[in-house]
Order: C-alpha cells, then structure tokens, then sequence
C-alpha cells in the first residue's frame, strides 16, 4: 500500500469501522480516540506523545512507513478478533500510562 493508502485505511478503521463495531459488540472501548491511542501507542512501543509531537495533528502522520503499516496492520486484526485482543492492547496502553485495565 502507498502512503497516502494508508492513512486513508487508518482513518477508516480508526475513525469508523473500529468505533461502529465495538458498539455494536459492546467492546471494552468505543470511542475512536481511544482507538487512536492504543493503535498509536503500539506503533511506536509507549505513550504516543512521549515519541511524536502532541501539536502536531494527525499524529499518525508522523508515523514511519513501517510504524503506520504497523499500526494499519493491528487494526484490521482488532477488527477481525474484536474484544479479547482489544482487551490487552488497551491494558498495555493503559499499563505505560500507570493507568490499571478497565474491567
């Protein structure tokens, strides 16, 4: 995929598909910022804003190539396993946050 392919499928899945599903399941987290934040944190291994610029928006656009097909790549996988996986990805952003997991 380009670039710009991409951050389109980024946005869709972080901005619509994700949030939409995970209402409609009642996932553990259904706001898409909330996506961003654990696809983000992911991508780069620790709170997003300790490695990219917090005033800079959208801050998946200052992914790497690789650390946004990482991110794009996870998020089709939570869409495919829906809350489980979601579960510990949201834990472990949650964990280098110093933030306990939702129940």
């Amino acid at each position: 995929m380009s670039r710009a392919e991409l951050e389109r499928r980024y946005r869709e899945l972080v901005l619509g598909e994700l949030p939409r599903r995970a209402r409609a399941g009642r996932w553990v987290v259904t706001n898409d910022h909330c996506f961003g934040r654990i696809v983000l944190d992911h991508a780069v291994s620790g709170r997003w804003y300790d490695h990219l610029d917090r005033r800079r928006s959208p801050a998946f656009a200052q992914l790497t190539d690789e650390q946004l097909a990482g991110a794009v790549a996870l998020a089709e996988r939570v869409l495919a396993e829906g809350d489980p996986l979601l579960r510990e990805l949201d834990a472990r952003s949650l964990a280098w946050r110093g933030k306990p997991p939702k129940r």
